[in-house]
Protein backbone atom coordinates (compact mmCIF):
# COMPACT_ATOMS: atom_id res chain seq x y z
CA UNK A 1 0.00 0.00 0.00
CA UNK A 2 0.88 3.33 -0.61
CA UNK A 3 -0.36 4.95 2.24
CA UNK A 4 1.67 8.22 1.70
CA UNK A 5 0.41 12.21 1.61
CA UNK A 6 2.07 14.66 -0.95
CA UNK A 7 1.43 18.44 -0.21
CA UNK A 8 1.99 20.79 -3.35
CA UNK A 9 2.53 24.22 -2.24
CA UNK A 10 3.09 27.53 -3.96
CA UNK A 11 1.98 31.16 -5.55
CA UNK A 12 -1.30 30.95 -7.51
CA UNK A 13 -0.03 31.17 -10.97
CA UNK A 14 3.26 28.92 -10.64
CA UNK A 15 1.30 25.99 -12.37
CA UNK A 16 0.64 23.69 -9.38
CA UNK A 17 -3.01 22.53 -11.02
CA UNK A 18 -1.03 22.17 -14.70
CA UNK A 19 1.23 20.18 -12.46
CA UNK A 20 -1.31 18.48 -10.39
CA UNK A 21 -3.19 17.64 -13.73
CA UNK A 22 -0.22 16.15 -14.89
CA UNK A 23 0.13 13.72 -12.09
CA UNK A 24 -3.08 11.96 -12.17
CA UNK A 25 -2.62 11.26 -15.93
CA UNK A 26 0.44 9.64 -15.52
CA UNK A 27 0.17 7.64 -12.09
CA UNK A 28 -2.43 4.95 -11.55
CA UNK A 29 -3.68 4.89 -8.14
CA UNK A 30 -3.64 8.19 -7.35
CA UNK A 31 -6.13 10.60 -5.46
CA UNK A 32 -6.35 14.15 -6.06
CA UNK A 33 -7.92 16.06 -3.38
CA UNK A 34 -10.11 18.71 -4.33
CA UNK A 35 -10.97 21.46 -1.78
CA UNK A 36 -13.82 23.22 -0.92
CA UNK A 37 -14.12 26.66 -1.04
CA UNK A 38 -16.61 29.48 -1.06
CA UNK A 39 -14.90 31.52 -3.92
CA UNK A 40 -17.16 31.81 -7.19
CA UNK A 41 -15.69 29.82 -10.03
CA UNK A 42 -13.66 30.85 -12.58
CA UNK A 43 -14.59 30.30 -16.24
CA UNK A 44 -14.21 26.55 -17.23
CA UNK A 45 -14.07 25.31 -13.73
CA UNK A 46 -16.67 22.64 -12.65
CA UNK A 47 -17.99 21.64 -9.25
CA UNK A 48 -16.48 18.40 -7.67
CA UNK A 49 -14.08 18.40 -10.38
CA UNK A 50 -11.88 21.54 -9.81
CA UNK A 51 -13.78 22.32 -6.52
CA UNK A 52 -16.32 21.71 -4.43
CA UNK A 53 -18.30 25.60 -4.26
CA UNK A 54 -20.14 26.05 -1.35
CA UNK A 55 -21.36 29.28 0.52
CA UNK A 56 -19.74 30.79 3.20
CA UNK A 57 -22.63 29.54 5.65
CA UNK A 58 -21.86 25.79 4.65
CA UNK A 59 -18.34 26.01 5.14
CA UNK A 60 -18.51 27.73 8.31
CA UNK A 61 -21.17 24.96 9.78
CA UNK A 62 -18.56 22.42 8.27
CA UNK A 63 -15.72 24.10 10.60
CA UNK A 64 -18.22 23.99 13.89
CA UNK A 65 -18.54 19.99 12.92
CA UNK A 66 -14.77 19.09 12.55
CA UNK A 67 -15.32 17.99 9.11
CA UNK A 68 -11.78 19.65 7.84
CA UNK A 69 -8.08 18.44 8.00
CA UNK A 70 -7.06 22.07 7.44
CA UNK A 71 -8.63 25.25 6.54
CA UNK A 72 -7.70 28.72 5.88
CA UNK A 73 -9.18 32.21 4.76
CA UNK A 74 -6.98 33.56 1.84
CA UNK A 75 -7.74 36.54 -0.30
CA UNK A 76 -11.39 37.02 1.78
CA UNK A 77 -12.41 33.99 0.69
CA UNK A 78 -12.15 30.52 2.54
CA UNK A 79 -10.71 27.05 1.39
CA UNK A 80 -10.35 23.78 3.23
CA UNK A 81 -9.78 19.81 2.87
CA UNK A 82 -12.23 17.56 4.03
CA UNK A 83 -10.92 14.42 6.19
CA UNK A 84 -13.50 11.09 5.40
CA UNK A 85 -12.35 11.39 1.51
CA UNK A 86 -8.39 11.09 2.35
CA UNK A 87 -9.13 8.25 5.27
CA UNK A 88 -10.74 6.46 2.71
CA UNK A 89 -8.07 7.18 -0.27
CA UNK A 90 -5.29 5.91 2.21
CA UNK A 91 -7.24 2.63 3.04
CA UNK A 92 -7.47 1.88 -0.88
CA UNK A 93 -3.45 2.61 -0.72
CA UNK A 94 -3.57 5.53 -2.67
CA UNK A 95 -1.19 8.49 -3.24
CA UNK A 96 -3.06 11.54 -1.68
CA UNK A 97 -2.26 14.72 -3.22
CA UNK A 98 -3.06 17.70 -1.61
CA UNK A 99 -3.12 21.48 -3.36
CA UNK A 100 -3.12 23.68 -0.55
CA UNK A 101 -1.46 26.79 0.98
CA UNK A 102 1.58 27.12 3.80
CA UNK A 103 -0.76 26.86 6.65
CA UNK A 104 -2.45 23.88 4.95
CA UNK A 105 0.48 22.04 4.73
CA UNK A 106 1.39 22.77 8.10
CA UNK A 107 -1.89 21.26 9.16
CA UNK A 108 -1.81 18.06 7.38
CA UNK A 109 1.46 17.77 8.64
CA UNK A 110 0.53 17.88 12.16
CA UNK A 111 -1.68 15.56 11.48
CA UNK A 112 -0.26 12.87 9.80
CA UNK A 113 3.42 13.18 10.61
CA UNK A 114 5.70 11.21 8.52
CA UNK A 115 3.36 10.05 6.28
CA UNK A 116 3.83 13.53 4.42
CA UNK A 117 5.84 14.61 1.68
CA UNK A 118 5.87 18.05 0.22
CA UNK A 119 6.81 20.36 -2.74
CA UNK A 120 7.06 23.86 -3.09
CA UNK A 121 6.60 25.67 -6.61
CA UNK A 122 7.35 28.87 -7.72
CA UNK A 123 8.12 30.50 -10.55
CA UNK A 124 11.65 32.00 -11.27
CA UNK A 125 11.51 35.40 -9.86
CA UNK A 126 8.71 38.16 -9.08
CA UNK A 127 7.97 39.48 -12.67
CA UNK A 128 7.34 36.15 -13.90
CA UNK A 129 4.90 35.33 -11.42
CA UNK A 130 3.36 38.40 -12.19
CA UNK A 131 2.93 37.83 -15.63
CA UNK A 132 1.49 34.72 -15.36
CA UNK A 133 -1.19 36.03 -13.43
CA UNK A 134 -1.47 39.57 -15.70
CA UNK A 135 -2.00 36.39 -18.55
CA UNK A 136 -4.91 34.55 -16.94
CA UNK A 137 -6.78 37.90 -16.77
CA UNK A 138 -9.52 36.45 -14.11
CA UNK A 139 -7.93 38.80 -11.45
CA UNK A 140 -8.26 42.64 -10.86
CA UNK A 141 -5.09 44.58 -10.65
CA UNK A 142 -5.81 45.23 -6.81
CA UNK A 143 -5.80 41.46 -6.45
CA UNK A 144 -2.80 40.73 -8.70
CA UNK A 145 -1.11 43.21 -5.84
CA UNK A 146 -2.32 40.75 -2.99
CA UNK A 147 -1.49 37.56 -4.43
CA UNK A 148 2.13 38.50 -5.09
CA UNK A 149 2.23 39.68 -1.46
CA UNK A 150 0.88 36.78 -0.76
CA UNK A 151 3.82 34.75 -2.75
CA UNK A 152 6.67 36.79 -0.78
CA UNK A 153 5.22 35.80 2.44
CA UNK A 154 4.60 31.70 1.31
CA UNK A 155 8.15 32.08 0.18
CA UNK A 156 10.12 32.68 2.78
CA UNK A 157 8.55 28.91 4.71
CA UNK A 158 10.40 26.77 1.61
CA UNK A 159 12.77 25.71 4.31
CA UNK A 160 9.39 23.46 5.65
CA UNK A 161 9.40 22.11 2.46
CA UNK A 162 11.18 18.25 1.33
CA UNK A 163 11.71 19.39 -2.44
CA UNK A 164 11.48 22.60 -4.20
CA UNK A 165 10.46 23.09 -7.93
CA UNK A 166 11.29 26.52 -10.06
CA UNK A 167 8.46 26.11 -12.80
CA UNK A 168 10.63 27.93 -15.49
CA UNK A 169 10.27 25.27 -18.40
CA UNK A 170 7.07 23.34 -17.89
CA UNK A 171 8.43 20.09 -19.44
CA UNK A 172 11.13 20.15 -17.07
CA UNK A 173 8.96 20.72 -13.89
CA UNK A 174 6.93 17.68 -15.46
CA UNK A 175 9.75 15.49 -15.05
CA UNK A 176 11.17 16.50 -11.50
CA UNK A 177 7.65 16.20 -9.73
CA UNK A 178 6.81 12.57 -11.55
CA UNK A 179 10.10 11.61 -10.69
CA UNK A 180 9.53 12.65 -6.99
CA UNK A 181 6.25 11.08 -6.96
CA UNK A 182 7.08 7.90 -8.24
CA UNK A 183 9.78 7.47 -5.18
CA UNK A 184 7.39 8.03 -2.43
CA UNK A 185 6.52 4.19 -3.33
CA UNK A 186 10.30 3.16 -1.75
CA UNK A 187 9.67 5.26 1.60
CA UNK A 188 9.77 4.03 4.93
CA UNK A 189 7.50 4.42 7.85
CA UNK A 190 7.29 2.57 11.39
CA UNK A 191 4.06 1.24 10.64
CA UNK A 192 5.14 -0.16 7.44
CA UNK A 193 8.53 -1.59 8.36
CA UNK A 194 6.62 -3.31 11.60
CA UNK A 195 4.44 -4.92 9.33
CA UNK A 196 7.28 -6.11 6.29
CA UNK A 197 9.37 -7.44 9.16
CA UNK A 198 6.82 -9.80 10.68
CA UNK A 199 5.75 -10.49 6.92
CA UNK A 200 8.62 -11.58 6.32
CA UNK A 201 9.59 -13.51 9.34
CA UNK A 202 6.71 -15.38 8.48
CA UNK A 203 8.06 -16.55 5.35
CA UNK A 204 10.96 -17.80 6.68
CA UNK A 205 9.83 -19.38 9.47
Amino acid sequence: MQNTLLVLSGPSGSGKSTLCKFLQENIPEIYFSISTTTRAPREGEKNAQHYYFVSKEEFLTDIQENKFLEWAEVHGNYYGTSILPIQLALEAGKLVIFDVDVQGHREIKKYYGNLVRSIFITTIDKKTLKQRLETRGSDSEETIKSRLMHAYNEMKHINEFDYLIINDDIEHAKEAILCIAKSLAFITNPKNSEDLCAEWMGKIS
